[in-house]
């Protein structure tokens, strides 16, 4: 059955009042749940400052975790993930409406992903990160929706110029400022050791994803890492709040598909 570990820790930052991120999770309270769900983890970063940033993150997320646990049994976690988020959205967009001038413009990224059996599924909106930690090695597994993240992708201006523009943390997508959100998902399998990490813009802008790798080593204790984590941004920056989640698998079930029914492989 897989198995996992994992530590969570947001913090307002050095410059900011109030803290406009939001983290949840879901952990299986059975075998059974593990198998026919298994997990959830999502972080948002809400946007808006005085439009209420903070709602637009908590009702993404909140949305995301009640969906999750009402999820039929065995539904496939690269269907499910993105459904949850454009249901997701489609709250946050409701949210603002209802709340008239005072959520108007609220919105949020959001990065999210579920894990089952020995495949990981991550779905993001924003420029919220996820990284995947493998024998010492860090990849990343969400593209920043940056509007200058996008004039590099089609070769309008090099990475260079991006990052010395106007634009580096103009986002080009959020959760909440469309009905249904525009999502990019992925399907990854995962093996024992292997460590993911979840954050917001607050530590990433920040902190190099190998002095991440180098952090939360196969010997590191998950909640140390995370508070060096916050540490290392706020000593270099912290006008941001800062969010990170680390998930370590700690063992997998291995499973394949026959006729639409999963089975265990050996091995």
């Amino acid at each position: 059955m897989l198995e996992l570990e994992f530590a969570e820790l947001t913090d307002v930052g050095r410059v900011r009042d109030h803290n406009e991120d939001y983290l949840g999770h879901v952990a299986p309270e059975t075998p059974a749940l593990a198998r026919s769900h298994g997990w959830l983890f999502a972080l948002a970063d809400g946007v808006g400052g005085q439009e209420k940033g903070e709602v637009a993150s908590s009702t993404v997320v909140d949305s995301m975790v009640a969906g999750f646990r009402n999820a039929p049994a065995g539904e496939q976690q690269s269907n499910l993930l993105p459904r949850l988020v454009r249901e997701a959205s489609t709250r946050v967009f409701e949210a603002a409406l209802a709340g008239g001038r005072h959520t108007a413009g609220m919105a949020t990224t959001l990065v999210a992903c579920v894990l089952r059996n020995d495949r990981v599924a991550v779905s993001h909106v924003g420029d919220s990160r996820c990284y995947l930690i493998r024998r010492g090695e860090v990849s990343q597994l969400t593209r920043d929706h940056t509007v200058a993240n996008e004039q590099v992708r089609l070769g309008l201006v090099s990475a260079q110029e991006a990052a010395a523009g106007s634009n580096t943390h103009l986002l080009s997508r959020s959760i909440g400022a469309e009905m249904v959100a525009n999502v990019d998902s992925s399907d990854h399998q995962v093996f024992p050791g292997d460590v993911l990490l979840l954050c917001s813009d607050g530590l990433h802008v920040s902190v190099t994803g190998s002095e991440m790798a180098a952090v939360c080593g196969s010997d590191s204790d998950l909640d140390s890492a995370a508070h060096k984590l916050v540490d290392l941004a706020k000593l270099r920056d912290g006008s941001d709040n800062i969010s990170v989640l680390l998930i370590r698998v700690r063992a997998v079930e291995r499973m394949g598909m026959y006729r639409g029914r999963p089975y265990k492989l050996p091995g």
